[in-house]
């Protein structure tokens, strides 16, 4: 295996990391001080985009550091999973990045759907308009009623009636439906009556999100925060009907296509933990070098240095799993890549909730302020143990596959 970065691959992280540096960070701060003053709470109908956002994505896409994750030379730069991976890193550091980069989640994943699973007709009017940055979208899988770390637990239907599909349930953590962009939705439910195994009946839809019967309920808080202008939506579907057309790769293929969504997102993922843990550790140190206590600077302070190289193993232990599970995903497919996968989605959110407590606690009261953004990192990490399934789900998959190879189960 070989982890090198392509030269292709390090051109792009490294103007990916100048963007940042030069026109994201002199005014993140700012940016998202304005919209904590003009914060709407729950009332999503309020939310607003600031043109800074739209003015960023602009010159992004005009310097070709637009749809980076995409494997594809057409319609992307057409970087690998492994080559994306370190570009990715670079978008963790900051907050705003990776929208403006047009790589942020849930619309990653969708459009990896769409481009891999979808029909001509839904390629020209969703993908598209989400790979031009015109519109935003959501996920909706998670569900309030049932225990959703069994992602075949489900209660949400989507029956097919002759040429339609009906689609009945509640969705809540629905990342990004607050978002007044947001268009489109997918769908994920259980499709009754089909004559198939556990893994093949449910399906995924393609939501207009104006269709009759969609209601957005609430934004739910995460850790107090409502996430604005994007949020994470309860969303209730009652009775909505759409052309059968609107099942991507038809009914029944749901999982088969989930597994090719979550692999590489989960790479994502895991690299933009690993930049945000990065720039964690930087500030950190930072401050622990200039502030003192004591009579000393707080870097010298009880185990301080211990914990910084404890964050630097952590940190180069998780970059080195989630490239490797790159590699793998590109040289080998995403069903043989099953157990890296799932240990990175374990290690790399749980290796960045250290890093960021460890800054935090240097920082003191500032830490736990919007003056930096480890807040931002923190609830980031600790809702990333749960998305996407909880880290116990990711550990018992470990587990049986290592079993498999003994002949257990």
């Amino acid at each position: 295996m070989d982890f090198q970065p392509s030269e292709r691959a390090q051109s792009y992280a490294k103007r990916v990391r100048a963007f940042i540096d030069e026109r994201i960070a002199p005014i993140e701060a700012q940016h998202w001080r304005e919209i904590g003053e003009a914060r709407h709470g729950g009332d999503w109908t309020e939310w607003q985009i600031p043109p800074r956002v739209e003015e960023l994505k602009a010159q992004a896409k005009a310097e070709g550091l637009w749809n980076l994750f995409l494997p594809d030379a057409e319609l992307a730069p057409g970087l690998s999973v492994l080559e994306y991976a370190f570009s990715a890193e670079q978008t963790g550091r900051s907050m705003m990045a990776p929208e403006v980069f047009n790589c942020n989640a849930p619309d990653t994943g969708n459009m990896e759907v769409l481009w891999k699973y979808g029909s001509a007709e839904q390629k020209a009017r969703w993908l598209t308009p989400l790979l031009n940055g015109e519109i935003r979208s959501v996920f909706f899988m998670t569900e309030p009623e049932v225990a959703s770390s069994d992602a075949t637990n489900m209660a949400a239907t989507a029956v097919v009636e002759g040429n339609e599909i009906v689609l009945n349930g509640k969705k809540w953590w629905s990342s990004g439906v607050g978002d007044p962009r947001c268009k489109i939705g997918i769908f994920m439910a259980a499709t009754p009556n089909l004559d198939a195994g556990r893994h093949s009946q449910h399906s995924m839809v393609l939501v207009p999100l104006d269709t009759p019967g969609v209601e957005i309920k609430r934004m739910l808080p995460v850790f107090g925060e409502y996430d604005e202008p994007h949020g994470h939506g309860e969303v209730h579907f009652t009775n909505v009907r759409l052309p059968l057309s609107n099942v991507i790769a038809g009914p029944g293929r749901g999982f088969e296509i989930a597994q090719g969504r979550l692999g590489p997102g989960r790479i994502h993922h895991c690299m933009r933990c690993i930049g945000a843990a990065e720039k964690s550790l930087e500030l950190a140190i930072q401050r622990g070098l200039k502030r003192v206590a004591f009579g000393k600077p707080l870097i010298n302070l009880g185990g301080n240095r211990e914990r910084i190289a404890e964050c630097r193993l952590a940190i180069d232990q998780a970059r080195l799993l989630t490239l490797q599970a790159a590699w793998k995903i590109d040289n080998l497919g995403v069903m043989s890549a099953l157990t890296d996968v799932s240990a990175i989605k374990v290690v790399a959110p749980s290796m960045l909730q250290q890093v960021v407590d460890f800054a935090i606690q240097i920082h003191g009261g500032m830490g736990v302020s919007h003056d930096t953004p480890l807040t931002a990192f923190f609830n980031q990490a600790r809702s990333l143990r749960l998305a996407d399934g909880p880290d116990e789900v990711h550990k018992g998959m470990i587990a049986r596959l290592e079993l498999m190879k003994h002949g257990a189960k």
